[in-house]
């Protein structure tokens, strides 16, 4: 018998197993990646979507009959579930002819879920659950068939996802700014914006206020989002059944996502992300380490001893505009997002204490706020945009794309939400962000240790660990700060100073190491007294920005260079937080 060399590369990707040298579908190989070569999962997509079946356009059409019917919804993002095939690897269950699909039996439990909460909120009878779903303490059948859904749009486009775990970067400690371990990124399948067609059927002929009440259930479990990682923004439409806690229009631009194959893609789940540190900064500084990550947990979800936990804040971004574009030449190009689009953070599980809402709205818009005013969302959130702010930086074009620039879109989000107008009112914010704090951990029955603070992380939002200092530029030319990342801040002056710098030093971070200071420009806004109406007061745009610096210091010279210089009030500077 001749045998045939190397016979396990001739087999699929999708029938090998989960090991080194065959297949490792979460795991990307640099060592692929620099000689050019797909990576397994590249191998596993296109080997599945070369053979997979597509929708014909007449079966996408929405059907309605008394006993079957179908529609179809837009996920706004990203929808994924867990097939369970393969060890380590979230991908789609694949039905009949390789076509994704979300299975009858999780469509069945999403209804029923939903449906409870309507019986119990008395907006449908008692007994209908059971009569849809049937009951399962006398294990009797429902009514109704659930068929599952299955996407009728392209759904190959954009199938491979990257997640990048950012846990290990938000807990910092103090004797280290190097990059955590475990924390690179891994590989998952997810569709891109599918459309799904779900089905329902039933054995009997249902009336239309029947078939009516089912699709407005149905409806609510929708809103709820649908499949894994819905706290993280995947599965969601652009509505929502619970209750909200905190509604804005935003708009910003920076640097998207990069996917496998360099394709950029701006991802929602940065607004969680953000939220998630900024909560760890704030609670450090107020209760020790131990105390604080269980607060954020609670908030948003996340991993306990091996267990996962649901947290209370779910979030909807509906972008209404996005334009993905390639910033910068050779090596240096990424792709750039604009974008925008109204960001809702809803409840996700009811409260404990329905009294306990009003505080969770508060804590949630101020840590919106303060997300804002000192920084931004996504890679390079700590550096004011340098394309908008120092654009003679690029004047090669052969320079990465740094920070990331983010404000509030519209009148009524601008009139609501911007607390910060003068530097004055920066230490009164920061002071009414931590009470809003106390006030949420001391609802929660934990232990306020404003003495014994997470000092072992660096970024504890704590008046002994934290500065801000800041002052008005006059446009976005203005910036100043802005160099002091690039040049000295201080020129040598012969026989009478010597030449001072952050450029370059921990201070300001390298590649993989974490920066001691964030800047931010922040546009300056007024509001004035409408006659019309006292309540609503009238926006005026202004072309000033507050130039805010948040810097972190230790007790190294080059800080304290750099903290005495900033004492001189160069430029204006003034400390406005921080002891």
């Amino acid at each position: 018998m001749t045998s045939i060399p190397s016979a396990y590369k001739k087999i699929p990707m999708m029938f090998r197993a989960q090991i080194p040298g065959r297949s490792q579908l979460q795991y990307l190989d640099p060592q692929k990646k620099s000689q050019g070569e797909d990576q397994d999962v590249e191998r596993w997509v296109d080997e599945w979507i070369d053979q997979a079946e597509f929708i014909s356009e007449e079966n996408t059409q929405d059907i309605a009959t008394a006993t079957y019917q179908a529609k179809s919804y837009d996920i706004s993002w990203r929808f994924v579930t867990n097939g369970g095939q393969d060890d380590g690897m979230l991908r789609p269950v694949i039905g009949a002819s390789g076509i994704p699909f979300y299975p009858g039996s999780s469509m069945k439990g999403a209804f029923r879920q939903a449906c409870q909460q309507a019986e119990d909120a008395g907006k449908v009878p008692p007994g209908t659950c059971n009569y849809y779903c049937g009951d399962e303490l006398d294990i009797t059948p429902g009514l109704l068939r659930f068929q599952g859904a299955y996407p009728i749009n392209d759904w190959t486009e954009g199938l491979l996802d990257l997640v990048h775990p950012q846990q290990g970067w938000q807990l910092m400690t103090q004797n280290t700014n190097q990059k955590p371990q475990g924390e690179s990124p891994y590989a998952q399948i997810s569709l891109y914006k599918p459309r799904l067609r779900f089905a329902i059927s039933s054995p009997k002929s249902l009336s239309t206020d029947q078939w009516a009440q089912i699709w407005e259930i149905w409806q609510r479990a929708l809103a709820m989002g649908l499949g894994s990682k819905v706290s993280t923004g995947y599965g969601q439409i652009n509505q929502t059944s619970h209750p909200v806690l905190f509604r804005a229009k935003l708009k910003g631009q920076g640097q998207a996502a990069k996917l496998i194959d360099g394709s950029g893609e701006f991802r929602p789940n940065i607004f969680r992300a953000a939220l998630r540190g900024h909560a760890l900064r704030i609670f450090g500084g107020l209760t020790d380490s131990r105390t604080a990550e269980q607060l954020v947990e609670d908030l948003l979800g996340g991993i306990q001893q091996r267990d996962a936990t649901v947290g209370l804040l779910g979030f909807q971004f509906q972008e209404s505009n996005l334009e993905i574009k390639s910033f910068g030449s050779g090596n240096y190009a990424q792709p750039a997002y604009k974008v925008e689009g109204e960001l809702t953070w809803f409840l996700a599980k009811p409260l404990a204490d329905s009294n306990q809402e009003a505080i969770l709205k508060k804590l949630v818009a101020k840590l919106m706020q303060f997300a804002m005013i000192f920084g931004g969302f996504g890679k390079s959130w700590r550096r004011a945009d340098h394309r908008k702010f120092f654009p003679d930086y690029y004047e090669n074009g052969y320079k990465a794309l740094i920070g990331c620039h983010w404000q509030w879109l519209g009148e009524n989000s601008q009139r609501r939400y911007v607390k910060v107008r003068k530097l004055d009112q920066v230490g009164s914010f920061l002071d009414g962000v931590r009470a809003t704090a106390k006030e949420w951990i001391q609802s929660q029955n934990k232990p306020l240790q404003e003495n014994q603070w997470a000092n072992n992380w660096r970024e504890s939002w704590h008046p002994s660990n934290v500065q801000v200092w800041g002052r008005i530029a006059e446009d976005a030319d203005n910036s100043i700060a802005v160099r002091w990342f690039h040049q000295p801040y201080q020129e040598r002056i012969q026989n009478f100073q010597l030449e001072k710098t952050i450029y370059n030093t921990h201070i300001t971070g390298r590649m993989g190491q974490i920066s001691l200071i964030c800047h931010r420009m922040y546009p300056a806004i007024k509001l004035l007294n409408n006659p019309e109406d006292p309540n609503k007061p009238i926006v005026r745009q202004t072309p000033k920005f507050l130039e805010l610096i948040t810097i972190f210091p230790d007790n190294s010279p080059e800080c304290r260079d750099f903290l005495n210089f900033l004492k001189q009030n160069p430029e204006d500077f003034q400390q406005l937080w921080g002891n």
